[in-house]
C-alpha cells in the first residue's frame, strides 16, 4: 500500500537514507488487511530532474482533476445529485480515459491485473480500534471521555489516570492497576458512576447514590436533575427511568 508521505502516518522519515518509521496504530491495522505499507518519495527541484521516478506530486493532483473535469460547469440540486453525477462520470469518463502515466485506461489495468488480486472482507474481524488517553480525577471522583463522565475511586482526585476505551468498554488504570471499569455511553454529557468509588466521601455521598447508568434498559432516561450543590445544578444524569430518578430524588431530602 503506496501512501502519501504524510506526518501523521510516520514517526520518523530520513531524507538520506529514505528510511521511514510508520507509527503504531498503522503497523497494527495493516496485517489485519494483509497490506505492507510503504511511503512516496518527495522528490523535487534537481533530483526529480534526474530521476523522475513516482513521487509525491503524482498523489495530489486528484482533487484538481476532478474538480476540473468532473464538477466544472454544473449544478445539482442535492447532495446526492452529485454523489450520482460523480459516480457515472467515474465509469463512464474517468475509468475510460487514457492515462498519462501508465498509458492506458484505469479499466483496463484493473481488469487485467487488479481485480483478481482483491481478498473477500467477509469473515474478516474488524480492526479493534484502542485509544488510550491521560486524563486528571475530577473533583466529583469522574474523568471526561467524549464529553461523558465516568467515576474513579475518589483517592484519585487530582491524580494522573490513563483511559482505555475500546470495544464499547471503557477501562481507567492507575500506576498500571485497573482501578475502574464502565459501558461507554455513545450519547454526551452523561454520568456513569459506580457508587463503590465514592464510599468514604461525605461531601459526595448524595452523588454516589445516583445509580450508574443501567446497560438493560436502553437508551437510558436523560434527565436534567437539581438539588446537589450549585456546581451540579442542571448537570445531565444517566438513571434507567423515572421511577429510580423518584427514589433518589426522595433520599435527597
Amino acid at each position: 500500500m503506496l501512501l502519501d508521505n504524510a506526518q501523521v502516518l510516520g514517526e520518523h522519515h530520513d531524507p538520506a537514507t529514505r528510511e521511514v518509521r510508520f507509527n503504531a496504530r498503522l503497523l497494527a491495522f495493516c496485517p489485519v488487511l494483509g497490506l505492507h505499507p510503504a511511503c512516496l518519495r518527495a522528490v523535487s527541484g534537481a533530483d526529480q530532474r534526474q530521476e523522475p521516478a513516482p513521487a509525491k506530486a503524482g498523489d495530489e493532483r486528484g482533487v484538481k482533476y476532478v474538480k476540473r473535469n468532473a464538477l466544472a460547469g454544473h449544478s445539482f440540486d442535492s447532495w446526492a445529485a452529485m454523489e450520482a453525477h460523480l459516480g457515472r462520470w467515474m465509469r463512464e469518463v474517468a475509468d475510460l480515459r487514457r492515462h498519462g502515466t501508465t498509458e492506458e485506461a484505469p479499466r483496463t489495468r484493473f481488469d487485467r491485473d487488479e481485480a483478481a488480486a482483491l481478498r473477500p472482507l467477509n469473515g474478516r474481524p474488524p480492526f479493534q480500534q484502542v485509544r488510550e488517553l491521560v486524563r486528571v480525577g475530577g473533583s466529583e471522583c469522574t474523568i471526561e471521555l467524549d464529553t461523558n463522565s465516568y467515576s474513579v475511586p475518589w483517592r484519585l482526585i487530582g491524580q494522573l489516570v490513563v483511559v482505555v476505551a475500546s470495544g464499547g468498554r471503557v477501562a481507567i488504570r492507575h500506576d498500571g492497576v485497573q482501578v475502574a471499569a464502565h459501558a461507554g455511553v455513545a450519547g454526551r454529557r452523561q454520568r456513569v458512576i459506580e457508587p463503590a468509588h465514592y464510599h468514604g466521601t461525605p461531601d459526595l455521598a448524595r452523588l454516589a447514590q445516583l445509580p450508574e447508568a443501567s446497560e438493560a434498559v436502553p437508551p437510558p432516561a436523560l434527565l436534567a436533575v437539581g438539588g446537589l450543590r450549585a456546581g451540579d445544578r442542571g448537570r445531565l444524569m444517566t438513571v434507567p427511568d423515572h421511577a429510580t430518578l423518584t427514589a433518589w430524588l426522595a433520599g435527597c431530602g
